[in-house]
Formats: structure tokens, sequence, C-alpha cells
């Protein structure tokens, strides 16, 4: 049977650290679900547990992606292999409250394009997370709520749900880190498709090393949030700007999905 959702979970030698946010995962949602455990390299140390998760649970997918390195491709190569018509991206790390999958996806069942988990809503709340991170992501997602409603007081968090066909669509550029969530808020915003918002308690890892580099990602953030800014488009638009991007990519990316293990 199809999933009604897809949970698109990146990882990068998260080892075992993975496994209590994954029992986590697999115990709170509800609803028919596959869950895409996307990996760069076979050698990766999530790779043993990924693949011990698979056997115990029907639901859970390691995938190795083959779309090149970093969390931007890896989530993109998830969202292309879903069979779900709703992704939901979250992190391997544990920040994320997998209780609120569910909601998100009911919420782009119910035609929202793009669902966050609001960390700058009343009833929201960040905890811990290095201090610039954590002042430059709230002013961007409020400055992005009031000059251009967005949607969403949060958009650059990653924890998200989106209506598959919306992505396929408009496709994905980022090709950096974990800027993806703000640029698929931005698109939606671009093209006057709704946006929704839950408050979410984020919480800072405490297992394993954050691979978030502000240094190295906060370019990619620039462009998407400069972006918000722009005038309306259409949809078609936007599919014109992806195949124009895809087209300039050397060599081209490739299409076949693979399952590892």
């Amino acid at each position: 049977m199809r999933p009604r959702v897809t949970v698109v979970i990146p990882v990068y030698n998260e080892g075992d650290a993975i496994m209590p946010h994954m029992e986590r995962i697999l115990r709170d949602i509800r609803l028919d679900a596959e869950i895409l455990i996307v990996h760069d390299t076979p050698e990766d140390t999530t790779v043993p547990y990924a693949e011990k998760l698979a056997i115990a649970d029907p639901r859970v997918r390691p995938l190795l992606n083959r779309y090149g390195r970093g969390p931007a491709n890896a989530i993109r190569f998830g969202i292309d292999a879903a069979l779900a018509p709703v992704v939901v991206v979250t992190m391997a790390d544990g920040c994320d409250d997998p209780q609120q999958i569910d909601d998100l996806a009911l919420l782009v069942e119910r035609g929202v394009v793009v669902a966050a988990a609001s960390r700058y809503m009343p009833s929201g709340q960040q905890v811990g997370g290095p201090r610039l991170k954590r002042l430059l992501s709230r002013w961007a997602g409020r400055s992005l709520y009031r000059f251009t409603r967005v949607g969403t007081r949060d958009a650059t968090n990653s924890f998200k749900a989106y209506s598959t066909d919306f992505v396929r669509q408009v496709g994905i550029e980022s090709r950096a880190g974990f800027e993806i969530g703000l640029e698929l808020t931005a698109k939606a915003s671009r093209v006057r498709l709704p946006v929704a918002e839950i408050p979410t308690i984020w919480l800072d890892r405490q297992l394993g090393e954050s691979h978030f580099d502000l240094g190295r990602f906060l370019p990619s953030y620039l462009r998407w949030y400069r972006f918000a800014f722009g005038r309306r488009l259409t949809v078609e638009q936007l599919a014109a700007r992806r195949q124009r991007a895809e087209t300039a990519e050397l060599p081209a990316r490739p299409v076949a999905l693979e399952t590892h293990g």
C-alpha cells in the first residue's frame, strides 16, 4: 500500500547515536509511513544501525544517496525516492519532536504545500544551540514573516512537511547544506501557495556532534532569504528555473534510486 507520509532523514556518521531518536520516531508515528535513512557512502557509521532497524521494522528503508555528498543532496534524493504524497524532513540528531510528524503531515493533507514546525511562534521554543545561530535564525524568520508574509515565523527550520508534488514541480536548487527548508518556503511564498506552522520545542542534541557549519552555509541561506522578497511567480516559472539549474549541472545528476541493504 502507498504510505501517507514519507519521512526523510539525512545522516552522516551518526553511529549508534541514531538509535534512541529512531526508536521515538517509530513509536510516535501513527500514519502509514515509510522512513528513508539517506546516507552518502556505504561506509557511513550509521549504515549498520539503519540496516538493523530495517530488518526489525518494514517501514524503514536505508538509501544510498547518488546525488552527491551533503545534506541538501541527501534530502533531494530522499524526496525523489518518496512514495507518499507528503514528505516530512527531520534530522537524525534528536532535536526535533517526532510526535509532531503526523501533525505536520496532516496539515499538508488539508491543503498547504509547506507545514513548518516553528520555534519562534507563541508556545514554540529553542533550547540550547549556538547563540549566534539562534539569533540569526530568529531574526531571519521574524523579518520574513513580517515583510514577505511567508506563512511561518521559522522559515529556516529544517523540520517541515511538504507536498511531494509541489517539491517536484518547483525543484530543489540547494546543493550545500540545510537551507532547503528556507528555499522551499520562499518558493511557496513567491507563487502564493499556502504555508502553515505549528509551535515546536527544539532541544539541542544530547548525543554526537553537530555537522552544521554556519560560516559555510550562511551564503546559501542569504541567497534564499533575498529570493523571498521577489515579485510573484508562477509554478511554471519556478519549474523552468529548476530545469535551467539542472541543465547547468556538469555532469548531469544520475536518476537511478538505489536501496542499500
